[in-house]
């Protein structure tokens, strides 16, 4: 943890990638986690398959599991993690280039990062679209039929023309110009990448590791290893967002190759942070961004 925190606090342009695993601590689920994730506990939603509440045709003939799910995952009902509000910190401290989070659930802004320091790659409920028309929906008029019930998300799709959706993105569903547009220019600047609670399962956010230069220090802090074999699945190889780097790009994790700059963490988002931040000496500016003057919780935990 000693040569990474040196490497990290002398970094100017930090890029963080996150996953579900960022808001496990708030109560919100993973997807993947077998028994626990939510891909597992949809069976009560009657769904021909788990991954059906993200599929758009699925959707367009059985909206009420992905309202359903909506009602639950809705932002305002979970508090950021320990790990949300490190990002936050790095913004504070002039350190953050962009944070590219896999996650709906919008906890990164709860924490108080700016929106233009954040590239929400699958979408989240910040905004709302009718599938039918394509034209913005008011999202807090989405909101409130969601938790009023079935009823009122008919009559909100009668007002508009047709079915709204928050703008998360299904499958099949292209993702979000900013996702293609920053990643690129952020990655090159890149000069610390911070991988948290992630599966790298799921392209192109996967590949995103490969963007960063050569050399340039890698720190997971994941409950598993993960990222190590990027470079070797064939499905991997032939994706969109890898057949355009250059032969510059760097490899998957090499966490036991001698003098890599990759490190692992093993363990959760927070205990990771909370360690990263206690041999930084960033307790007290942590704990004021959290709890403001006067309260050192995080700093009696550690």
């Amino acid at each position: 943890m000693k040569f990474i925190a040196k490497e990290f606090a002398k970094s100017k342009n930090v890029v963080v990638m996150v996953g579900a695993g960022l808001s496990v601590s708030a109560g919100i689920p993973d997807f993947r986690t077998p028994g626990t994730g939510l891909y597992d506990n949809l069976h009560q939603y009657g769904l021909p398959y788990a991954e059906a509440v993200f599929d758009l045709k699925y959707f367009t003939d059985n909206p009420e599991p992905f309202y359903t799910l909506c009602k639950e995952l809705w932002p305002g009902q979970y508090e950021p993690t320990l790990a949300h509000y490190f990002i936050s910190l790095l913004h504070t401290k002039g350190m953050l280039q962009r944070c590219f989070t896999q996650n709906i659930d919008s906890l990164e802004s709860c924490a108080g990062l700016p929106t233009e320091k954040l590239v929400a790659a699958h979408g989240n409920f910040d905004s709302a679209t009718c599938i039918e028309t394509g034209r913005s929906v008011p999202v807090d008029a989405l909101r409130e039929a969601v938790m009023e019930g079935k009823d009122a998300c008919l009559e909100l799709s009668r007002q508009h023309g047709g079915l709204v959706k928050p703008d998360i993105v299904f499958f099949g569903e292209n993702l979000p110009k900013r996702f293609t547009e920053l990643s690129g220019h952020d990655f090159l600047q890149c000069d610390f990448l911070l991988v948290m609670g992630t599966s790298l399962s799921v392209e192109p956010f996967a590949s995103l590791i490969f963007k960063v230069r050569p050399g340039v220090p890698r720190f997971l802090i994941n409950r598993k290893r993960v990222g190590e074999d990027l470079g070797h699945s064939p499905r991997r190889v032939h994706s969109p967002i890898r057949s355009s780097f250059s032969n510059n790009r760097s490899s998957g994790f090499q966490f036991d190759v001698p003098n890599s700059n990759d490190v692992f963490f093993e363990g959760n988002c927070d205990d990771g942070v909370a360690e990263l931040v206690k041999v930084l000496d960033w307790e007290s500016e942590f704990d004021l961004l959290r709890f403001g003057e006067g309260k050192t919780e995080l700093t009696e935990a550690v």
